[in-house]
């Protein structure tokens, strides 16, 4: 047997393909790595040249989907994922299932006018906030959403497909869509898949998700907070007045510890008035920290003498008290002093902790007893827990004091989830105007996505640069960008003439409801392994020319083609939204097969009844 006859461009193409879906479904694999093993064996096989192969990560889908991950990344740090997740927390009273709902019909209705990728971008940070604030499982949520978002076609622009269809139709002589001729499928898709995901979401959280009680090393924020019972000794003072004796003096000359036995831990000082830049300054208090008019005072001590201590320099308490969890700049953690070490019986006098490490101790827990006030004389034992008070980079720095102290927790990490809450009208206004330009085509969409995701760095809205690269997935990035010229090997092999040209020739006799059915869900399958909007150019030709052979209305194969490619759910890379939720969900490919195809065929399903009513043959 001449087994070269066998590998042809078409079998190389279609064997690569199932080998890659076996893989992903397998999940034994990174969907990543196999995505870019299949680039590179239809590369070595010479079905797609170099530039072909590589044309996937310059390809704007991909580009939006890493300027969308930095703008979703700064509506969360900002805080303002926090806020508009609890306005639908508070609209559904908290219930899960009302929050499923209102979660599929906010979704819906704003991808009815952005992209869906852009959609799921915004709304993913609030879902995960919200199932966080909610303490609900976010995995029944995200693959809805992702899904909602394709089903929300409402109008003209809600997908590319739509798009392909009505130029199709226009150059063809028939009469171009109007912007809302998909409403009715619209709401006809949006109220299947609330139905079907009500429950088939649910299997999303049945079993047990290792991820979800992972350990955490070392305790959070509020945890420390609470441990110490922070909240009840911790006092925000505003200097007010400027006749007040501290006004221009250091700590050092002042000795408020000593004179009140009261501790200033950290000093916030007004710097301006922008609402682009940072207007204010965050210093951890040290024996030079110069006291000026106007500054916060972040103070430790007993009520009484935090009252005389105010009372004495004309001084004004904030009315809040959960100063504790004002963290920017700065924050706390935990450090153990080890059994070697050459802190043990000195006292925290004596080891001159600000001078040598940058942060204050602000209490000593001995066993199952914590000294709060009074302790900078009491001499250090091992397995002493300190809390100390810092900027989150020298709170990380102490990890490289293993010989004399082990640091608790990663302070990097939590002072991520510190939210930058005056930030978050900045936010907003960047996700407002990104919208605008996406929905007024004022700029391209991709160019609005960029400029967006810098303006959310330069804004302030991320920390730094670092923090904006850290937030992309390049798993879903890399998927696909990998994927994408898959639809490329398709033309330069033949397979798509193939599959086109069967469908034709097998159900063109059976009537317009087969033929409905066939082009229908083999662009819904071709979409499974290509993007939909490349499923939509090449299917709507076929489609066409299949309803003009026939002498009937072309508009309802026409529609057939826009939906099937717009809605496909069984696969994570198929569209975007798909991708960007599958590593926040921690989805398999798998999940993607239990929930997404059988939503896909019962959509189909309706979808090849309802089209011929709304849009006779």
């Amino acid at each position: 047997m001449d087994f070269s006859s066998l590998l042809t461009p078409i079998n190389i193409t279609l064997t690569v393909l199932i080998v890659a879906a076996f893989f992903f479904m397998k999940g034994k694999v990174r969907s990543d790595l196999v995505a870019v093993c299949a680039l590179l064996a239809l590369a070595l096989f010479g079905i797609l040249t170099p530039a072909e192969a590589l044309a996937g990560f310059s390809n704007s889908v991909v580009i939006m989907m890493i300027g969308l991950f930095v703008v979703g990344a700064g509506i969360f740090r900002t805080g303002l994922a926090k806020m508009i997740s609890s306005k639908i927390i508070q609209a559904a009273g908290g219930n899960e299932n009302k929050l499923f709902i209102a979660v599929m019909l906010v979704t819906a209705s704003i991808g009815a006018f952005v992209s869906n990728t852009g959609t799921v971008a915004v709304m993913m940070p609030i879902i995960v906030s919200m199932a966080a604030s909610a303490n609900i499982d976010s995995r029944r949520y995200l693959m809805p959403l992702a899904f909602a978002s394709s089903m929300g076609m409402f109008t003209l622009i809600s997908t590319p497909p739509n798009l392909v269809i009505n130029n199709a139709l226009i150059e063809a002589g028939y009469g171009a869509l109007s912007f809302f001729s998909f409403a009715p499928i619209g709401f006809i898709a949006l109220s299947v898949g609330i139905v079907v995901l009500f429950f088939l979401s649910k299997m999303l959280v049945s079993k047990k998700d290792g991820s979800s009680s992972t350990k955490q090393k070392g305790k959070t924020l509020k945890e420390l907070a609470e441990e110490y019972n922070l909240s009840h000794q911790s006092y925000k003072i505003e200097v007010k007045e400027g006749s007040s004796p501290l006004i221009n003096k250091s700590l050092a000359d002042l000795q408020i510890a000593t004179l009140y036995g009261v501790s200033i831990i950290k000093i916030v000082r007004k710097v301006g008035n922008s609402r682009f830049t940072k207007n204010f300054t965050e210093e951890v208090a040290g024996p030079k920290s110069i006291i000026k008019k106007d500054d916060i005072l972040y103070c430790q001590g007993e009520k009484e003498n935090i009252e005389l201590f105010t009372a004495e320099n004309k001084l004004h308490i904030e009315t809040t008290d959960k100063h504790f969890s004002d963290f920017q700049e700065s924050g706390i953690a935990e450090i153990f002093v080890m059994p070697n070490s050459k802190l043990i019986n000195r006292t925290i006098s004596e080891i001159r902790f600000r001078e040598e490490y940058n942060v204050n101790v602000l209490g000593i827990k001995r066993q199952k007893e914590y000294q709060m006030h009074d302790f900078t004389d009491t001499k250090l034992h091992s397995a002493d827990a300190l809390l100390i008070q810092g900027t989150w980079k020298d709170l990380a720095n102490l990890d490289d004091r293993q010989d004399d102290l082990v640091l608790v927790g990663q302070p990097l990490k939590e002072a991520a989830k510190v939210t930058l809450d005056q930030k978050a009208p900045i936010a907003a206004a960047v996700m407002i105007l990104m919208v605008i330009a996406m929905v007024f085509e004022i700029v391209p969409s991709v160019i609005a996505i960029m400029i967006a995701a810098v303006l959310m760095v330069i804004t302030g809205c991320l920390r730094n640069v670092e923090e904006a690269y850290s937030s992309i997935n390049w798993e879903s990035v890399v998927l696909i960008g990998a994927m994408l010229p898959m639809a490329t090997a398709f033309q330069n092999t033949g397979v798509d003439t193939l599959i086109s040209g069967g469908l034709v020739d097998q159900l063109g006799d059976m009537g317009p409801y087969a033929l409905l059915a066939g082009v229908y869900f083999c662009t819904s399958l071709l979409t499974m392994f290509l993007s939909n909007t490349a499923t939509a150019v090449l299917f709507t030709p076929i489609a066409l020319k299949a309803a003009i052979g026939m002498s009937v209305s072309p508009y309802p194969f026409l529609f057939a083609v826009a939906v099937a490619a717009g809605m496909c759910f069984a696969s994570p890379f198929s569209t975007p939204p798909n991708a960007l939720v599958m590593s926040a969900g921690r989805y398999s490919f798998m999940d993607y097969i239990k929930v997404g195809l059988p939503l896909q065929i019962i959509m189909g399903i309706v979808m090849i009844i309802a089209l011929p009513l709304l849009f006779p043959f």
